[in-house]
């Protein structure tokens, strides 16, 4: 297998330079299953694990491979395994921050161009706005460019107001009524992928990813789940997340479902998502307006107008509260992470002069 058909380019050869001379090979993450990797290369397919070495020196969950990475590894002699012994720089990461209360990241999918978030047009809560402006606010973060893909157009009667819906929260943003069933739509989506570019697809379960990957190849590689009827919601198809080759050299992330879509990053990429508001922000009376019961404020009257949906500046104020929190935890972990190191560095240090002066 040739590595320029995984995506391997000028950038990832210089990332690669430390690593050139010492018998490893470049691979990129094709699987990821419980700390076992599934690795594509000149090789072919090679089931991986990272090495100890790795594994100790590794800073946090972001820093071991995800599915997308590019790698530097060791093939071992007679057997079609390799050990991982460094993930090279990545050009772009979808992260979000891990369930529960660890405050750090998780990378969904690495080296990625394109994002599409995926809802569904089936009814439900598989349409839902305050998701979306989620998931855009963490692709713009992670330096991928966002789609918006509307799925099931062929059981939804009048997909155009669900488009036009979708247009108040990604404005200018690129977005396809489609079908994966009858194939509706799907030109326009394969028209943004070329050789070498590598698109993920995001959203909950049941909104047709796996279905929509087997559309774009044209053959059922991918197991699909019904909806259930009582709440509409689907049942998880894709239980990991997997790197698959599309025709004409195009590759496509298969994420689960994410239940939980917890923010990472900074706080300016809410003010990207939300630019209309930042923009109404600047028309208010006063320069440390508030938004709450200020005379003069731009946003209330938009909003009393009709101009501005209140829920979609409720979702502004929540995603603004919620990155101002991840902040804060960042930097108190960061504050204690330091704290450590002096406190190892004095050990290490009395520890020295007592031995020197015994």
């Amino acid at each position: 297998m040739d590595v320029s058909e995984l995506g391997w380019d000028s950038f990832f050869e210089e990332g690669f330079l430390p690593h050139k001379d010492s018998g490893l090979i470049p691979a990129r993450v094709g699987r990821e299953d419980r700390g076992m990797y599934l690795l594509l290369c000149k090789r072919g397919e090679l089931a991986a694990e990272v090495s100890g070495r790795f594994r100790h020196q590794a800073e946090g969950k972001h820093a071991y491979p995800a599915v997308g990475d590019w790698v530097a590894a060791d093939v071992l002699p007679d057997e079609e395994k390799a050990m991982i012994h460094a993930v090279l720089p990545r050009k772009s990461g979808f992260v979000r921050k891990v369930a529960g209360g660890r405050t750090e990241g998780q990378v969904v999918a690495a080296n990625v161009d394109t994002a599409f978030i995926v809802s569904g047009l089936d009814g439900g809560r598989n349409f839902n706005l305050r998701r979306m402006e989620r998931y855009l606010t963490l692709a713009r973060e992670s330096g991928v460019t966002p789609v918006i893909v509307l799925n099931k157009a062929d059981v939804c009667k009048g997909p155009e107001a669900f488009v036009r819906e979708a247009e108040t929260v990604a404005p200018g943003l690129p977005i396809y009524a489609v079908s994966a069933l009858t194939r509706e739509g799907l030109g326009a989506i394969r028209n943004l992928l070329g050789p070498g570019h590598t698109a993920v697809l995001l959203g909950s379960s049941g909104v047709g990813k796996s279905a929509l990957i087997n559309a774009l190849l044209e053959e059922e590689r991918q197991a699909v789940n019904t909806v259930r009827t009582a709440d509409l919601q689907g049942r998880h198809t894709t239980t990991r997340r997997e790197l698959i080759m599309l025709p004409a050299g195009v590759m496509v992330i298969d994420t689960p479902g994410m239940r939980e879509l917890q923010m990472w990053g900074e706080e300016e990429s809410v003010s990207h998502t939300f630019r209309d508001i930042e923009e109404l922000a600047t028309q208010c009376r006063f320069r440390d307006c508030r938004h709450q019961r200020e005379p003069g404020c731009a946003i209330h009257r938009a909003i009393s107008e009709g101009v501005l949906d209140a829920d979609r500046f409720d979702s502004y104020l929540r995603l603004q509260r919620e990155m101002a929190h991840l902040a804060r935890r960042q930097d108190h972990k960061a504050r204690l992470a330091e704290k450590l190191k002096w406190k190892k560095i004095r050990q290490w240090s009395r520890r020295y002069y007592r031995e020197r002066g015994s």
